[in-house]
């Protein structure tokens, strides 16, 4: 069974870049405003589907106290000489379980200097371990259409997926149930 709240596992980027794939923290706060701080306005835009030019203290609270029973959330790290540096997030929110609802909604973010080097295909993977354990059996996704890199994260994620859309919005829905059993 994965502890879910010490969920931390080493992986190496594409560019040979070493990270850690890490169940988020509450002192990871300034970790969380110093990667805001280096998101492009574009970036800001894709993941809360609005600009904004910094995060309010309840909106870190969100971000960063977490259940992990109905949201898990995951951070990407980076070593450096104080420590770490952090990269790129995603999280999963699941429906109330007690409804006998298996889905959980996905969220993604990167910091701009690293993105295109596998951050959001590292945390899937193991978003996708977890939400299996935990009784999950689909994830939805909406993600704006000029969104491509988060789009081509999904497709090859080796998950069945479907995709509809609605005006500038794709709604993504990916399949987690599996004859093996195992993430692709």
């Amino acid at each position: 069974m994965i502890d879910v709240k010490n969920y931390s596992v080493s992986e190496v980027l594409k560019d040979g870049t070493p990270v850690i794939v890490r169940a988020i923290r509450s002192d990871d706060r300034d970790g969380i405003l110093g990667a805001f701080i280096n998101l492009d306005r574009e970036a800001i835009y894709t993941r809360f589907f609005t600009y904004k030019k910094n995060l309010a203290d309840d909106e870190l609270e969100q971000i960063t106290e977490v259940d992990f029973n109905r949201v898990v959330a995951l951070v990407v790290t980076t070593p450096t000489e104080g420590g770490e540096k952090l990269i790129g997030g995603g999280r999963y929110c699941s429906e109330d379980p007690r409804n006998n609802v298996h889905r959980a909604e996905l969220a993604f973010v990167t910091e701009q200097h690293y993105r295109g080097r596998g951050i959001a295909g590292l945390i899937l993977r193991s978003l996708v371990g977890i939400a299996r354990e935990q009784g999950v059996s689909r994830f939805e996704a909406d993600v704006l259409a000029q969104n491509q890199g988060m789009l081509e994260v999904f497709s090859r994620s080796g998950l069945p997926m479907k995709r509809r859309r609605e005006g500038n919005v794709v709604h993504v829905t990916l399949t987690l149930e599996s004859d093996s059993g195992t993430a692709e």
